[in-house]
């Protein structure tokens, strides 16, 4: 007998500024959005009603070659301008394939898979043979995202990366970063300094940029502005987190950021940065983050 609820949907649509895209929905009204143009996730919203959880700049470029600011970047195989590659990559601002898309039981998740592989202008500048899968899923009370490489090559490869996601909040200055009390980090504003923090939560009165090392698989982003609106963040396979938020001076400085936009966004990234990671010929690695609201699963 056929099931008469209604089923999710994986369809292609036209993304941000006519992009290819995928949008992924489920009869909840939870929806997601992934651009082909770096496999950026643009939108994830939870439910019919909620609000918007991923910040996406309203000054972004949305064409070919530029990277979009705000949603999840795909950060790869360098993260930031910690080698020789152009800063985070280039994962980001090439175009992936559609490998798949899917909906799974009667309206209980949705998802794509896209596919990045090495070409003659990425062995140009980074000299592997790689592939690059992408796992979009999106559950009724959850966005997962997940990627695994692939060393296709004959020779060794090193690789760091992360998955830059932009959390949208109310108010940067009333929003903080539960779960990191006792980590190491690496502080960027201050020399690469490395130390250990003794505070409760991580708060925002100014530019904050550190990267976590060793980091706990599960954080909470609360959000005082937004009545204490709470975001779950979960990873699996990154070892460490960066958290990031530019701050009025380097805000003003960002073409595709704008002066007060930096009040509304605040990245809490899974990632691969303390160790880069090797992997031989033959040999895998995947990682994966989870986004949900805090109060997921609760009624």
């Amino acid at each position: 007998m056929t099931d008469p609820r209604p089923l999710g949907t994986a369809r292609r649509v036209a993304g941000p500024g006519g992009l290819p895209a995928v949008e992924l929905s489920l009869p909840n009204g939870a929806r997601a959005v992934v651009c082909l143009h770096g496999a950026h996730v643009v939108s994830y919203v939870p439910e019919a009603g909620a609000e918007e959880l991923l910040y996406l700049s309203p000054r972004s470029e949305f064409r070919r070659g530029i990277a979009i600011r705000g949603g999840v970047p795909v950060i790869f195989p360098q993260f930031a301008g910690l080698g020789p590659l152009p800063k985070h990559g280039f994962a980001r601002t090439l175009e992936w394939e559609l490998a798949d898309s899917w909906s799974h039981a009667p309206g209980e998740s949705a998802g794509a898979r896209l596919t990045l592989r090495d070409t003659p202008d990425t062995r140009g500048v980074w000299p592997h043979a790689f592939a690059l899968h992408y796992e979009v899923r999106l559950t009724q009370s959850a966005l997962q995202l997940a990627l695994l490489l692939e060393n296709v090559g004959d020779g060794p490869l090193r690789f760091t990366g992360a998955l830059h996601s932009y959390l949208r909040v109310a108010d940067v200055r009333q929003a903080v970063v539960e779960g990191l009390e006792g980590v190491r980090y690496i502080d960027k504003t201050a020399g690469r300094t490395t130390v250990v923090d003794e505070e409760r939560a991580v708060a925002f009165d100014g530019e904050v940029d550190r990267i976590y090392l060793d980091a706990p698989s599960a954080l909470r982003v609360v959000d005082s502005a937004a009545a204490g609106r709470t975001v779950r963040v979960e990873s699996a396979g990154f070892p460490d987190v960066v958290v990031w938020n530019p701050g009025p001076e380097k805000a003003a400085a960002l073409a595709d950021l704008g002066a007060d936009e930096y009040t509304k966004m605040l990245c809490v990234e899974a990632a691969l940065v303390g160790k880069p990671r090797e992997l031989s010929p033959g040999e895998s690695w995947n990682g994966s983050q989870t986004i949900m609201r805090g109060d997921a699963g609760v009624r």
